[in-house]
């Protein structure tokens, strides 16, 4: 009997000191997010101390679960969690809360904090996140394990909010989950009836969320008591037993639990609660109301076994994986190429050169380097919202991605938001080589929060965008994009290459395999161009260094440069090659790589002293100014007309670049 009131009392000091340190840690740092936490710790305490397989010693242990925190402003309760599990995480990085430099950020970073698997705060995407590993997970797993040999077998846990239930991102994110069986993703609800405006009763209580995800294909349980430490333990043992189907657990919470005056109050979502409050809860919890970050040796003996479990845990599947390997040793050394995260040797000379002089769209281009790199990229996978007939991107007869067949193409229906947040949850395995996700360019809008986190993590993912201008044409200025190139370079750590023919297309996707430190992203053409004679203008592995000289009629350094992107490129060329003037034509396919060039090479292909330049691009004119003294642009919305007709009547073409070159030397 002592022995047992000694265990409980443990699990339930542990849980209290959660409390305690997210209350003092909001409080010094008099910013955050106290009210979650506080409610959460139960069921934080119980996945990292009792559920979880996790070794806190090697927080990147390919065999561990994975626990992703979608409402990252609750970030303080992951952060205690971690501490007090042994992660690499101290009482000092506690105390430094929010601040600079400090490794306990205001949201969850991935790279930044060990023991953090994705970058969350934006509502929802945290949520599409764990979908995405939850798909590599299977894909690695119908890759490398054999019967009696499991070498992948990894459950993904997270926790939710409000907010993530309401965001559209979720709901895309959990449809496709659950048509996709899913079924080693368990996700905790925190239904806590609070937002930041006040009770959910204000935009959330009219429908029934668990019927909701019910219809979505989801196993789907209520726990009423979040304090029910063996009941929550029930739940999360039923989500395990359903394998075919994600699971989701609805825990019945109340914000700032057991605070005195705080609980149940939207102030305590996102304020400090104050030295008053803080004091009478610590007094209710039976905590010394006068100590800060204060964890007793009591709780720090409950907690040890983590770390014992955690090497236990992680020295068996290191035996699992060496019985692997020596039964399968092929695939063992397939495993060892994967991890290293880029494609098989050869694939370079794969790519495709496309002769000069015929008219391929640049989309068509990209199906074909799909194609060449298909044998060299085994675990690239990706897909598109519904336009694979359209975007062209599809690695052919490798099956698709689906609850009964593990191919490498995955249809993700018209959910671009949510394939955003899928893709980067995928990338965030090493063994996964750049996966993509593509739909036209105009509908980047929809998937902009996902492509930003993905330049924010460094995610090696790619992004391909077709139909990337006017040249959309008959359908109108609601699918022509105008502001989109300027608006997506404007994403810091994004590389976005409009490729001008066939052979740059090689090599944008080149760049796109070969960048280790964040995601690349191509605009591509529906619209055939011509392509380029290599024989008489610059070679195409120009484009590698992001920006190069195309053609120039004279030697020495020109009188005019005139700078183009895309399909735009041909026409400056027609233009530059139709005047006497010594002009060189640059090929700018991609700013930020040309960025990444030294001085040298900038000035070798813009010289500073040549002042007259022209820059060309079917688009908003806005930044070009950096580059060019005259710009040629749309700075409306497109029309309805075939595309000849709209670049020759919005002034894209090659006699009005022709006059605008004539101008500016005059």
């Amino acid at each position: 009997m002592a022995a047992n009131a000694l265990t409980v009392d443990s699990r339930a000091q542990t849980v209290d000191t959660i409390r305690a340190l997210a209350m003092d840690a909001v409080q010094q740092a008099n910013a955050g997010h106290p009210g979650t936490a506080m409610a959460l710790a139960p069921v934080a305490y119980l996945l990292y101390r009792d559920v979880m397989r996790h070794n806190p010693a090697d927080p990147d242990w390919p065999g561990r679960d994975r626990f992703v925190l979608s409402a990252g402003h609750a970030c303080i309760l992951q952060y205690a969690s971690l501490h007090l599990a042994g992660y690499d995480l101290t009482l000092d990085d506690l105390k430094q809360f929010r601040q600079w430099g400090s490794r306990t950020p205001g949201h969850p970073e991935w790279g930044h904090t060990a023991g953090i698997e994705t970058t969350t705060g934006p509502l929802g995407q945290g949520f599409a996140n764990g979908v995405g590993i939850a798909i590599a997970q299977r894909f690695l797993a119908d890759r490398y394990n054999r019967p009696h040999h499991e070498i992948v077998d990894s459950w993904i846990y997270a926790i939710c909010s409000d907010g993530d239930m309401m965001e559209g991102v979720s709901q895309e994110a959990a449809s496709i989950a659950g048509h996709l069986g899913l079924g080693r993703l368990v996700y905790v609800y925190d239904d806590n009836h609070i937002t930041i405006d006040g009770t959910t009763s204000l935009t959330f209580t009219t429908e029934d969320k668990g019927r909701r995800f019910e219809a979505y294909g989801w196993h789907v349980q209520h726990v009423d008591d979040s304090e029910d430490l063996d009941g929550l333990l029930g739940a999360l043992a039923a989500a395990k037993a359903e394998e075919d189907r994600p699971s989701l657990i609805v825990l019945r919470t109340h914000i700032a639990y057991p605070a005195p005056n705080a609980i149940d109050t939207s102030k305590a979502h996102g304020a400090p609660l104050g030295e008053a409050e803080i004091r009478a809860t610590k007094e209710a919890m039976g905590l010394d109301p006068d100590a800060t970050f204060a964890v007793s040796d009591l709780v720090r003996e409950h907690m040890a076994p983590v770390l014992t479990r955690g090497a236990e845990l992680q020295r068996e599947w290191d035996e699992r994986v060496t019985a692997w390997a020596g039964a399968f040793p092929a695939l063992a050394n397939e495993r060892e190429l994967d991890l290293r995260g880029e494609p098989r040797d050869g694939w370079r000379e794969a790519l495709p050169v496309f002769p000069a002089g015929e008219d391929v769209a640049t989309r068509d281009a990209g199906r074909k380097v799909m194609q060449a790199l298909k044998p060299f990229t085994p675990t690239m996978v990706g897909g598109s919202a519904d336009l694979v007939a359209s975007n062209n991107t599809e690695f052919e007869g490798a099956g698709i991605f689906s609850a009964a067949h593990v191919g490498r193409n995955i249809a993700f229906g018209i959910r671009e938001h949510a394939m955003g947040s899928i893709v980067n949850g995928i990338a965030l395995d090493p063994a996964m080589l750049r996966p993509y996700g593509s739909t036209f360019l105009i509908f980047s809008d929809y998937m902009r929060p996902a492509v930003r986190l993905s330049a924010l993590m460094g995610l090696r993912t790619a992004w391909v965008w077709t139909h990337d201008s006017v040249a959309v044409g008959e359908d109108g200025p609601t699918h022509q994009p105008v502001e989109h190139h300027m608006a997506l370079r404007a994403i810091p750590n994004l590389w976005y290459i409009r490729p001008a023919d066939a052979n740059e297309t090689s090599m944008a996707w080149r760049i796109a395999v070969e960048r280790p430190d964040g995601p690349v992203a191509l605009a591509l053409t529906r619209q055939k161009l011509p392509t380029l004679d290599r024989t008489v203008v610059g070679s195409a592995e120009g484009t590698l260094q992001g920006a190069y000289t195309l053609w120039q009629r004279g030697d020495g350094e020109p009188e005019a440069i005139v700078i183009a992107t895309g399909s735009e490129v041909h026409l400056a060329l027609e233009a530059a090659q139709s005047l006497d003037a010594n002009i060189r034509v640059v090929s700018m396919p991609c700013w930020e790589l040309f960025d990444e060039q030294d001085d040298d090479y900038q000035d070798s292909v813009l010289p500073p002293s040549v002042e007259v330049r022209v820059a060309v691009e079917a688009g908003v004119t806005l930044g070009w100014e950096r580059y060019a003294s005259a710009i040629i642009g749309i700075d409306h919305f497109g029309a309805s007309a075939p595309y000849q007709r709209i670049f020759s009547e919005f002034g894209i073409s090659a006699d009005a670049i022709a006059a605008t070159l004539e101008a500016e030397l005059g």
